[in-house]
């Protein structure tokens, strides 16, 4: 590793490290702006229970301090308790969702990535023939169409009408049309992006020069052009898993998985501001960090990167 990749990666994991920061605190000061108490809304609740409860919750403490020991909280991996599902810890509810998004989520952005570059390729290879034509179309169509439509369409069709799979996804392969819902718009934002990728690559000169030379066809797409296809990719593929991750929401609420999208949810209709910042906190997180290994992979791929 030379000096410059690993300053680069220092520099890198600081500024995440500091986006991280921004986003509890952001997080933090909005939801402390809200005016009412998390208890306000609670029936048969007097001033002096709920002056009790904020006691117990570290809410009746000034704000500046509110977020001190919040933040040292976090450090230590501690989101607080949470006000909606009483004794409860927030950290192991989000835990408990994310092991179903992380199976949705993960699945599906497996599925886009692999998918959407054996796609792409091979409508760059059919340019202009049925292949890539049917291809273009279908791909515009997806994108086209929002995750919660798709969602709704293959509920109503899969599910209620033919009764292929479940309904709901805490069932038997109740997770197989979750994930089919959010990985379709990706795959075929990752066709297209690996199709125009590809058509660049094919008209560069070392391609030209390597079949000129007689080598195989088959031979300068895997080991000529194909690795120079996957940077626009692995651009993507962060903000990819921020589509997911937060497309997640609508579709596990339409399928009734319990992730984390349906806890988030939940939370809001229950006024739970600590389950609300730490599933933010939570997911903003892991976006930052799949961004943060998308840039490492950016020269892992292409060593020509000049990293700034």
């Amino acid at each position: 590793m030379s000096d410059k990749f690993l300053s680069y990666l220092i520099k890198r994991f600081l500024m995440a490290l500091l986006t991280i920061f921004l986003v509890i605190a952001i997080t933090f000061f909005v939801m402390h702006a809200i005016p009412a108490s998390p208890f306000s809304s609670e029936k048969a609740k007097s001033d002096a229970v709920i002056a009790a409860l904020e006691a117990k919750y570290g809410f009746d403490k000034p704000v500046p301090v509110q977020f001190l020991n919040y933040l040292w909280n976090i450090l230590h991996f501690d989101f607080g308790l949470s006000t909606g599902w009483v004794g409860n810890t927030v950290i192991d509810l989000i835990l408990g969702g994310f092991s179903y998004s992380a199976r949705i989520g993960l699945t599906a952005g497996a599925i886009a990535l692999v998918f959407g570059v054996i796609l792409g390729s091979l409508a760059a290879l059919q340019r202009g023939k049925a292949l890539d034509k049917v291809i273009q179309v279908i791909t515009t169509a997806l994108v086209a169409m929002p995750s919660f439509v798709l969602a709704t369409s293959l509920l109503l069709v899969f599910a209620l009408q033919l009764g292929w799979l479940p309904s709901m996804g805490n069932q038997p392969g109740g997770l197989i049309l979750p994930v089919i819902s959010l990985c379709l718009y990706p795959m075929a934002y990752v066709t297209r992006l690996q199709r125009s990728s590809m058509l660049d690559v094919l008209g560069q000169d070392y391609i030209r020069t390597a079949r000129a030379k007689g080598v195989k066809n088959s031979l300068v797409i895997f080991k000529h052009a194909l690795k120079n296809t996957l940077t626009p990719v692995i651009t993507y593929a962060g903000p990819m898993m921020a589509y997911i991750l937060t497309g997640s929401m609508v579709v596990e609420n339409i399928f009734s998985v319990p992730g984390l999208g349906r806890l988030f949810t939940n939370s809001m209709l229950r006024t739970d501001y600590m389950m609300i910042m730490g599933v933010t906190i939570f997911l903003a997180t892991i976006i930052i960090l799949m961004n943060f290994l998308a840039d490492i992979l950016y020269k892992v791929v292409d060593p020509r990167i000049d990293l700034a």
